[in-house]
């Protein structure tokens, strides 16, 4: 695959395979080596590279990033985050300033998702560098070298990327030549495909059901990097725009399916506050930025966390095969471990949610706050009429081998006064929803007994009571 692209402000074309990874490219082919194989999975940052399109700059993994994905983008290393003539960026200036390193391996990282966060005004320090793994300097330090560096101009280098990629920019960025976006009848099927609209995708995955869709590689590129697997047939959806809509109305919100959890959280902070709060928890940047809500739903993992609650809003699934188009509840999509209603040539083409639901709080317990996959996940959605309950959608993860609804629990508490009676009969209704399993992130009786307090959680909460763990205090 030949791709083209900028490269810390150069137009560079290089030959690749669509599923070498970004990382691999800088260090082998370019002799980039600031940017540091760590974990090789999308956990430790010390890969971060600044991307940027016409949808802005974003820091991502380039470790879990593929040459599929990249073409026609802007590509900022740490060797490019200084200025061409030597200059040092001031986030540079502060990490020296403030000593925010010391072995240096996971530095270049930081640098790199600090410089990205700088151009882009963001000052939540915390929750940009949560995807930045450092064992030796601490974070103080380099908090403080952050915002040290908040009132710095942004330097001009910096910004050049961004003109270079919009529509009438460098000629050289043309995008790469992968196969064409219609396959034409029996000719050859080529190794990566990259569409530029769902129609052109519809047509050709119903030719090509036994291909791999690639969203935003953050499941997918672990099967290359971890489990090396040989995926002779790519479709990269990157490219198709109005896979990425959102459409907001009254009543209703639509995902697009190649909408990023970055966009997704940006959405729901108005509309599901409590969601989103478990969305800034889930992954990091890097990973938020890359990852789409409907390659989560895809993947049909018991543990995710968009699918609680999703369904607790009850989110209806839009499914294309072809010209074909269906809907169906989201609960109803996931059928058992591994198994979901998904036909063969079948894709996830949005996902449509209810845009109001005062009541709906979403809990997430893992043993790290930020980044971690959960041991469970609970989504409570309440409607609550004269200090009865109406109606009921409690949904979780990892308490079966696919996100489920606790219909014991909801008929338990449907019809009762909302109060501790009826928490208490919510709670001795869970062993008849779920018989979850012990594994390394929890135990079963963890996980249950874990489930029913999260319902007096929700209670408490509801009631205005302090419940958040960054909060409460002994």
């Amino acid at each position: 695959m030949d791709i083209g692209f900028l490269l810390n402000g150069e137009p560079v074309r290089v030959s690749a395979a669509p599923t070498a990874t970004l990382l691999d490219v800088l260090r082998e082919q370019r002799g980039l080596k600031g940017t540091k194989e760590g974990c090789n999975e999308g956990d430790c940052g010390a890969c971060t590279v600044m991307v940027t399109d016409g949808a802005g700059s974003g820091a991502l993994n380039a470790c879990i990033l593929l040459m599929g994905q990249i073409a026609g983008k802007a590509i900022r290393t740490v060797e490019g985050i200084g200025g061409p003539d030597g200059a040092l960026h001031p986030v540079q200036t502060e990490m020296v300033r403030h000593h925010g390193s010391q072995c240096g391996f996971c530095t270049p990282g930081f640098v790199v998702s600090m410089a990205v966060a700088h151009l882009n005004g963001a000052r939540d320090h915390d929750d940009q560098l949560a995807g930045n793994l450092c064992r030796c300097t601490g974070y103080a330090p380099i908090i403080r070298a952050a915002k040290a560096a908040e009132g710095a101009p942004v330097p001009g280098w910096m910004q050049a990327d961004a003109a270079a990629v919009a529509p009438g920019g460098s000629a050289p960025l043309a995008q790469a030549r992968p196969a064409p976006d219609h396959v034409p009848g029996g000719a050859p099927v080529p190794a990566a495909f990259a569409p530029l609209t769902a129609d052109a995708l519809a047509d050709w995955y119903l030719a090509n059901p036994d291909a791999t869709l690639v969203a935003g590689a953050t499941d997918v590129g672990l099967w290359v990097t971890k489990q090396l697997r040989d995926l002779p047939k790519l479709a990269f959806l990157n490219r198709c725009a109005d896979l990425a809509r959102v459409e907001v109305a009254p009543d209703t919100i639509r995902f697009g399916a190649m909408v990023s959890m970055t966009d997704v959280l940006a959405v729901l902070r108005e509309h599901h506050p409590s969601y989103a709060e478990m969305i800034r928890r889930y992954g990091s940047v890097q990973v938020r930025n890359a990852a789409t809500i409907g390659g989560n739903i895809a993947n049909g993992s018991p543990i995710g966390d968009n699918p609680p609650a999703l369904i607790a809003l009850g989110a209806t699934l839009h499914l294309r095969r072809g010209a074909d188009r269906r809907e169906l509840p989201l609960e109803d999509y996931f059928l058992d471990y591994g198994k979901q209603d998904r036909r063969p040539g079948e894709f996830v083409e949005a996902v449509s949610l209810a845009a109001s639901a005062p009541l709906l709080r979403v809990y997430k317990v893992s043993k790290r706050f930020d980044q971690d996959i959960s041991a469970l996940c609970g989504a409570f959605n309440l409607t609550v009429e004269g200090g009865r309950v109406t109606s009921a959608r409690i949904a979780f993860g990892g308490m079966a081998g696919v996100p489920k609804r606790a219909i014991a629990v909801e008929a338990a508490l449907t019809g009762q006064v909302w109060g501790l009676a009826a928490v208490k009969a919510g709670q001795a209704a869970f062993a008849a929803d779920f018989a979850p399993l012990s594994d390394m992130r929890a135990s079963a009786a963890y996980r249950l007994g874990t489930a029913q307090n999260l319902l007096a959680r929700y209670h408490a909460d509801l009631a205005g009571q302090r419940t958040s763990v960054l909060k409460v205090r002994a």
